[in-house]
């Protein structure tokens, strides 16, 4: 909306410059491609992609000035395998992915990180009413992630330990990048 841009705008502008930008949108409007209708495809490209766009932007010149700063875009493994049912939700997530590569080596030169995590089966409203137990045998873990396992990927893109990594597209799970960063800090 316009008053959260204005937000945007005050925050980017004030003295204590944002230094981690996390940019996680997430909801469906599924349906079968040639049954879609207009709005949801907008719909759904709109929040996702049009508010990485207008969220992102927003922040971007504070951290150039700043020359420093991490962007953390939270995606779907939609994005790269595609769902069928969902090609506006895979579509816009794999639109993110790109931008984030792309974005990556604009900012890279002024220090600031750009990366994106897709963290598979995240036990969410998003996925109330899914055949769970049909997703799980796919998945090496066989269990749902959660929003700390998420935020466990966030923290180390977020770490000095990640000082060097930037335009990448974060597929392990959840929590076996979790196990990873907790055997460096031990």
């Amino acid at each position: 909306t316009a008053s959260s841009l204005d937000n945007l705008r005050t925050i980017s502008s004030s003295r204590s410059k944002p230094a981690v930008l996390v940019n996680n949108a997430g909801f469906t409007r599924d349906n079968i491609f040639g049954l879609m209708s207009d709005e949801q495809w907008k719909s759904v490209l709109d929040v996702h992609l049009g508010g990485f766009y207008n969220v992102t932007r927003q922040i971007v010149p504070a951290m150039i000035h700043a020359r420093k700063g991490r962007i953390i875009s939270v995606v779907s493994v939609a994005g790269q395998a595609g769902n069928p049912g969902q090609v506006n939700y895979s579509a816009a997530k794999a639109g993110i992915i790109g931008a984030t590569k792309a974005l990556a080596r604009e900012l890279g030169k002024r220090q600031i990180l750009v990366n994106a995590i897709a963290p598979g089966l995240i036990d969410t409203e998003m996925t109330e009413g899914l055949p769970v137990k049909e997703y799980l045998k796919a998945i090496p873990l066989n269990r749902m992630g959660s929003a700390d396992d998420v935020a466990g990927c966030v923290r180390f893109l977020c770490s000095d330990w990640a000082g060097y990594i930037t335009g990448q597209y974060l597929s392990d799970t959840p929590e076996e990048v979790k196990k990873k960063v907790m055997s460096m800090y031990t």
